[in-house]
């Protein structure tokens, strides 16, 4: 589903990502993890076009986006959904507008047609019945689940979370990675999730991969990553091990 074949990213002479070669399967789920400022976001940023690699080639399935124009992008971008670090919900709109916005902007499919899927959608993520909600009205998690919402409602192949368990509580973080889990099962989607809590990767992921400083030091299973000598590596599972967690 998604190929890097040695990338880099340099930003006025520092290098943000430097030749980074990674294969994502269909249907695959793929937790990036790294500390802040490791190259994990500029990774994201780049497999969905919003950046163009310095060097390098990415694939989406057979075409290669690194350095398509905006306009060649919009068709690929359809077949992807982007769940936000802090939703990114339109606080003007209520959640059903908010869901439906892709749609409206993207198919001409009626009205009522888009209230159906708006409500199939929500129904998904768990939140019937709050269509007519303002997001002002909604919880953190409750927003998360409308930004999945929003990410699924034009069935992408597809999605791509920023840091989902950013600014929640351990208890509602659990209940996230278990959407995730769920919606990945459900539509048999590709999910690239970019994150720095390991505990949460290893709930969801079918493979980890680990940037640091700019490189991909690591690529494996949970279970064997746990295993992995790198000290890089290591230092990600120590508050794991504090708090007699491990990856699974």
């Amino acid at each position: 589903m998604i190929r890097l074949i040695d990338v880099s990213k340099s930003f006025d002479g520092y290098e943000a990502l430097k030749h980074v070669s990674l294969t994502i399967a269909d249907g695959e789920t793929l937790a990036i993890i790294g500390g802040s400022g490791s190259g994990k976001s500029t990774l994201l940023r780049l497999l969905i076009g919003l950046i163009k690699p310095t060097s390098g080639e990415i694939y989406i399935g057979d075409q290669e986006i690194g350095h398509m124009t905006e306009q060649e992008l919009k068709p690929i971008r359809l077949h992807m959904g982007m769940v936000f670090q802090y939703s990114a919900l339109f606080d003007s709109m209520t959640v059903g507008d908010n869901v439906a916005f892709g749609l409206r902007e993207h198919t001409d499919l009626s009205e009522a047609r888009i209230a159906e899927i708006v409500r199939e959608k929500l129904h998904l993520v768990g939140l019937d019945g709050v269509e007519d909600l303002m997001p002002s009205e909604l919880s953190g998690g409750m927003k998360k689940r409308v930004s999945l919402a929003r990410a699924i409602a034009i069935e992408p192949s597809i999605i791509f979370y920023d840091e989902p368990s950013s600014g929640l509580d351990p208890i509602m973080t659990e209940k996230i990675d278990e959407l995730i889990i769920h919606t990945q099962r459900a539509l048999h989607v590709t999910s690239v999730v970019v994150t720095h809590d390991m505990a949460s990767a290893c709930r969801i992921a079918d493979r980890i991969a680990m940037i640091y400083e700019g490189e991909l030091i690591a690529v494996d299973t949970a279970e064997r990553f746990q295993r992995l000598k790198d000290p890089r590596v290591q230092a990600f599972f120590h508050t794991l091990r504090t708090t007699k967690e491990v990856c699974p």
